[in-house]
């Protein structure tokens, strides 16, 4: 997918009372969505205001402010991955990786922010980065470490919106099975246990992972094996 923004939009997000927003969200924590612009109204402007604001990272569905939710742990197991992903960038020139507060506008009426992100240089003309705070650009690969306020039905939506504006491989890092779902598409899933290696596949060629690795270096988080 080139830097421009999709030309496919998801279906119109409809809702008449409350409880209908809260389904049509994947049935998230009431707490994560924001009613400060009203849902529906918000902006793209008012995402930036609320991160500036109140350091809040939130994701803009369809008019609606939703906080990201990443606890420490999730947090730590981001970063570490990070780390693993620009070592392997260090030594193959490939793209960028972002982390958990890099806003995408993925879709017409979405701006995403996946916890970890690839993008490959072909997105960026003689490799200059976007000066905008939110550029229209669908990462190549998108991962996201599990919390324990997201719902399958969110995980579902979130997965559609990927597929949709062209992202090409997706992980799924799930802390307390210490496993990975890997997802090529949106039928086509695989799951990576803590023994096995995760890959980059042909969107970061050469990437290997072993996740009891990932896990290793990230540190036990208490009261869990």
């Amino acid at each position: 997918m080139s830097a421009t923004l999709s030309s496919i939009t998801p279906a119109a997000f409809a809702f008449s009372n409350l409880a209908e927003l809260h389904d049509q969200l994947g049935g998230i924590p009431l707490d994560r969505i924001r009613v400060v612009p009203p849902p529906g109204t918000a902006t793209e402007k008012d995402l930036l205001h609320l991160i500036d604001s109140e350091g809040r990272i939130c994701e803009l569905i369809d008019g609606v402010l939703v906080e990201k939710s990443m606890g420490f742990y999730e947090s730590r197991l981001a970063a570490v991955l990070i780390g693993f992903i620009q070592g392997f960038l260090d030594r193959h020139d490939l793209g960028i990786v972002l982390g958990e507060a890099g806003t995408l506008r993925i879709l017409q009426n979405q701006i995403r922010v996946p916890d970890v992100a690839f993008l490959s240089w072909a997105h960026f003309p003689d490799r200059m980065l976007p000066s905008e705070p939110v550029p229209s650009i669908a990462p190549d690969l998108a991962i996201e470490v599990l919390s324990k306020s997201n719902t399958a039905r969110e995980m579902e939506r979130k997965l559609d919106d990927y597929f949709a504006a062209g992202v090409k491989l997706v992980w799924f890092i799930d802390p307390i099975s210490k496993s990975a779902t890997v997802y090529r598409g949106r039928q086509s899933l695989q799951t990576i246990a803590l023994a096995e290696t995760i890959s980059g596949e042909n969107v970061l060629p050469g990437f290997e992972l072993k996740l009891q690795d990932l896990f290793d270096k990230a540190g036990r988080q208490s009261g869990r094996q």
